[in-house]
């Protein structure tokens, strides 16, 4: 996948990211770069199915959680999306994330 790249400002979450699902091994490594004032913010993923009628309703932290300043990292297992969340602050949390294996 080429990187994506969505963005927060002030509190809330940002629109999802999805991953492809097809793709074995699954791997997706992302950067959140701060911008301004942000107290504190978490990558957060999901295994709900993007396309059920549900759509994605349960979020879980990554190893980027309650942080405050521009962080990387990775995931080797299995997921559907990624976001990022602002919990305090009124800057701006820009994640890009890119999933291994498609061109």
């Amino acid at each position: 996948m080429k990187p994506i790249t969505i963005s927060v400002t002030g509190a809330g979450s940002s629109s999802p990211i999805i991953m492809n699902t097809n793709v074995t091994p699954m791997a997706v490594g992302f950067v959140a770069v701060v911008t301004g004032t942000v107290s504190s913010y978490t990558i957060q993923y999901s295994m709900d199915d993007p396309n059920s009628s549900t759509g994605l309703t349960n979020w879980f932290a990554t190893s980027i959680s309650t942080a405050s300043s521009t962080a990387n990292g990775n995931i080797t297992y299995p997921i559907t999306a990624l976001r990022a969340t602002i919990t305090t602050g009124s800057g701006t949390v820009t994640l890009t994330a890119t999933q291994a294996g498609i061109a």
